[in-house]
């Protein structure tokens, strides 16, 4: 196969070059190209997005750690109440925990009852 241009550098005959100087193939390439920004657009606000939602998740987890660490101070101080209590009559001590057993296990006995 042999190709003979033309001055202008383009061959000779109609393969497929516009009149204008332009090819087909420069069309393709500039449709690929306007397709490919918008792709690359919808990725960049894609990541947008993903960045704003790491940082509401980051903002959650904070204030969860906030709330946890109070919970533990209120769990610690409870605890040491406990122990407080436990260091005081076995028996009395023994009275109060068959009393709440015995409250436990009629709230449950209701719940189940009402279902």
């Amino acid at each position: 196969l042999t190709v003979v241009f033309t001055g202008e550098g383009a061959p000779a005959g109609n393969y497929g070059y516009t009149s204008s100087g332009y090819s087909v193939y420069e069309e393709e390439n500039d449709r690929l190209t306007e397709s490919l920004r918008t792709k690359v657009s919808a990725i960049k606000s894609l990541s947008i997005e993903i960045g704003t939602e790491v940082k509401n998740q980051n903002k959650m987890l904070s204030e969860m750690e906030n709330d946890f660490d109070s919970t533990g101070g209120l769990l610690g101080a409870t605890m040491g109440r406990l122990r407080t209590l436990s260091r005081g009559s076995q028996t009395k001590l023994l009275c109060y925990m068959m009393l709440f057993s015995l409250f436990v296990f009629f709230v449950i006995y209701w719940i189940i009852k009402l279902r």
